[in-house]
């Protein structure tokens, strides 16, 4: 590892501001320079390497990217950017519109449930979170970390099962084992992640609804009718 002193006033020092990074992809990057032999130092949210390391952590950067990224792109600091107030949106929303900022590499922070973003992509912003409340945003990044393949086809034949006859054993089983692996915030690819949250939360309804046996047979029929219809254009 290369002997330098960071204090030293002549040393020419280069700084990587990683503010937006998770707790989790910063422990990745310190492991990463250390595995590496990278000589560097932690000053608050930046990462701070001698000028003659800079093309080798640049290219440990470009790796990282491509194995934890992409990584969200910080505001700059004199622009005062575009306010959002996101109160009323539901988790899955503001998860979803944060993945799209990120995957469009459009500088912004959040302070709370507000989102503040680079003023010169206010255009785009607002075509995002039109998409998003009319729930036909489909993110590139959707189905990498989503439900296995053929959950939708179990969600369909199960929900199709359940409004033919609701004490149908297959279906309902199925289901509850199924539901438990669903995250309403990673929607399998093609589909919207508004969709995705709906579908998952009329799966959920109809599982505690399968488990009130002294519940009518109709609140069953009617609620599987409504997932297959969800799901069905998907199968």
């Amino acid at each position: 590892m290369l002997d330098w002193n960071p204090n030293d006033p002549d040393t020419v020092k280069v700084h990587y501001d990683v503010s937006t990074w998770t707790i989790d992809q910063r422990a990745e990057l310190t492991e990463a320079l250390a595995e590496a032999e990278i000589a560097h130092v932690w000053e608050g949210d930046e990462v701070v390497v001698p000028e003659e390391l800079e093309a080798a952590v640049d290219e440990l950067f470009e790796r990282l990217d491509e194995l934890l990224g992409p990584f969200p792109v910080a505001l700059d600091e004199e622009d005062r950017g575009v306010e959002y107030e996101l109160d009323e949106w539901p988790p899955a929303d503001r998860q979803a519109l944060t993945q799209a900022l990120v995957e469009g590499e459009i500088p912004h922070r959040w302070e709370g449930r507000k989102v503040v973003v680079a003023t010169d992509a206010e255009p785009a912003v607002d075509e995002l979170l039109d998409a998003i409340e009319q729930g036909t945003l489909v993110l590139t990044g959707s189905g990498a970390d989503g439900p296995a393949e053929g959950t939708l086809s179990t969600l369909f034949t199960s929900a199709d099962r359940l409004a033919r006859n609701p004490d149908d054993g297959s279906g309902s089983g199925d289901l509850r084992a199924l539901v438990p692996q669903l995250d309403p915030a990673r929607p399998p690819y093609g589909v919207s992640v508004n969709t995705w949250a709906k579908i998952v939360e009329s799966a959920s309804t109809l599982v505690d609804l399968v488990d009130e046996p002294e519940l009518p047979s109709s609140d069953v029929i009617g609620t599987a009718q409504e997932l297959r219809s969800l799901v069905r254009q998907y199968v």
